[in-house]
């Protein structure tokens, strides 16, 4: 075929619940827990976005508003946990995880960018950007097709978007295994983890790298 597909499915997701209750913290809370994954994230100063790591099987309706609170604390640490503010759900929802990427780009007159080019896992931040950072550099190649007959910029595409986004499709698998718990970890994945914490908590190089990484990457 044309154009060649790479994917990675994760055996679990995200579910997600959005409620009308001021954001547990004013920045990002990433927990690593032995249950699994969880995230607090903030959409407004009086609306907050929570997620916990679940099965890839798992269903919603199995997922009452009580239950789900209850679980993202045990997940949380103890200050954190006490100070959380719960609610109803304004909405609740299951997401998979998967990384993937199509390669070329192009194949004559069709262009990929966005999710038909790549999706990444949401815990690196980047599936937006990425999608961003294709459409600016495609549209300065159709400008520059259209404004000065030249090809240049298109015929390049491919290969400058692909190099940019297998880096973002890398870090973000590096975040996705470390914060989450694998079904296959085992004793030995689950000391490698905590190695890794260990370094990232100890060495600058590490967090200088993570911080490129996660704001520096589109």
């Amino acid at each position: 075929t044309a154009i060649k597909t790479f994917e990675r499915v994760y055996p679990f997701g995200w579910l997600g619940i959005l409620v009308d209750k001021p954001p547990v913290a004013d920045e990002l809370i990433y927990a690593h827990h032995e249950r699994g994954f969880a995230l607090c994230s903030q959409r407004s100063p009086t609306r907050s976005r929570y997620y916990v790591q679940v099965d890839a099987h798992e269903k919603v309706e199995g997922w009452s508003d009580d239950r789900f609170w209850d679980e993202l604390r045990r997940r949380l640490d103890p200050a954190t946990a006490e100070a959380l503010q719960t609610g109803s759900a304004l909405e609740k929802s299951i997401a998979p995880l998967r990384s993937f990427v199509a390669e070329p780009l192009r194949f004559g007159r069709l262009f990929l960018a966005g999710d038909a080019a790549h999706i990444v896992p949401p815990t690196g931040a980047k599936g937006l950007n990425l999608a961003m950072s294709d459409v600016a550099m495609l549209a300065d190649g159709l400008i520059e097709y259209y404004q000065e007959k030249s090809s240049s910029g298109l015929d390049a595409y491919s290969a400058r978007a692909l190099s940019r986004i297998w880096k973002a499709e890398r870090f973000s698998w590096w975040m996705t295994s470390l914060m989450h718990v694998f079904p296959e970890t085992g004793p030995f994945g689950r000391r490698i983890q905590r190695a890794e914490f260990d370094y990232l908590t100890g060495s600058q190089a590490a967090q200088k790298s993570l911080a490129e990484n996660y704001t520096g990457l589109p």
